[in-house]
């Protein structure tokens, strides 16, 4: 692996798939027996810990650089979104299988998509559209009940 494929938003993508994949198992087992809503807080929690090692680590916290007010709001923003998705994803989990609260879940795909049209003026292209609507077929055939 040379230097470029650590700058690949390809590897990153599927690195993150692949966490995702075992934090929906982790959090399967973990959610047993306590209240979701504390087993969110114990993984926010160490989400915290982790990244500020992580920037601590490697210097990044020594000079941030300035963050104008449109990053610090839609930062902000965006941080509520993950605490009311992680909410909703470990109740689902205390509720339901793994194997289908994952794939309504990501569902996030097929929404990501409608709302990088609607409010960012991306247009993924036929092929793209035909991948979001199997994504999006597949999320509901996994979740119907046979």
């Amino acid at each position: 692996m040379g230097r470029d494929t650590f700058n690949s938003w390809q590897l990153w993508a599927i690195l993150s798939a692949i966490f995702a994949a075992l934090t929906a198992i982790f959090a399967k087992v973990g959610v047993e027996g306590i209240n979701s809503d504390l087993a969110t807080l114990i993984r926010t929690v160490i989400v915290l810990i982790t990244l500020s090692m992580i920037l601590f680590a490697t210097g990044q916290f020594s000079h941030p650089g300035p963050v104008s007010a449109k990053s610090w709001l839609f930062l902000l923003l965006s941080g509520l979104g993950t605490g009311a998705s992680w909410l909703c994803y470990f109740r689902a989990l205390k509720l339901g299988p793994a194997t289908l609260v994952a794939p309504i879940d990501k569902l996030s795909v097929v929404l990501v998509a409608l709302f990088g049209v609607a409010f960012l003026g991306e247009r993924p292209s036929w092929n793209g559209w035909l991948g979001i609507a199997l994504i999006a077929a597949g999320a509901v055939l996994i979740a119907i009940k046979a």
